[in-house]
């Protein structure tokens, strides 16, 4: 097998590398695979009673729509996910915006270079 240069792979040769890598973890003993999960991902964010509801709640929706597609270790790590963004979605409803408050960033285009 010839040296592949990174910048320059072929879909041959990606093709190869691929087909090679599935067969080695193929080949590989259950118990070496199982040493190299990932442990699991610890708990998220405290949350207060309401917040943690609704994020509960987003959670719960989630996987009506899309559960059946999830392993296990995918449904842990999203509702992590949803307990993180809920807590950022609680500190920008925290938040006080009057009525006059202009926008942090205000598109100005340029024109086209060149023109």
């Amino acid at each position: 097998m010839r040296a592949v240069d990174p910048r320059k792979l072929s879909r041959r040769d990606f093709a190869k590398t691929s087909a090679l890598a599935a067969a080695a973890a193929a080949l590989l003993p259950g118990s070496k695979l199982a040493a190299q999960e990932p442990a699991p991902p610890p708990a998220g964010p405290k949350l207060p009673a309401a917040s943690a509801a609704e994020a509960e709640s987003r959670y719960q929706l989630i996987l009506a729509r899309r559960g059946s597609r999830l392993s296990p270790a995918q449904k842990t790590e999203l509702h992590k996910a949803v307990l993180e963004l809920q807590q950022g979605l609680d500190e920008i409803r925290a938040f006080v915006l009057e009525n006059a408050d202009e926008p942090a960033l205000v598109l100005q285009p340029r024109p086209p270079r060149g023109k």
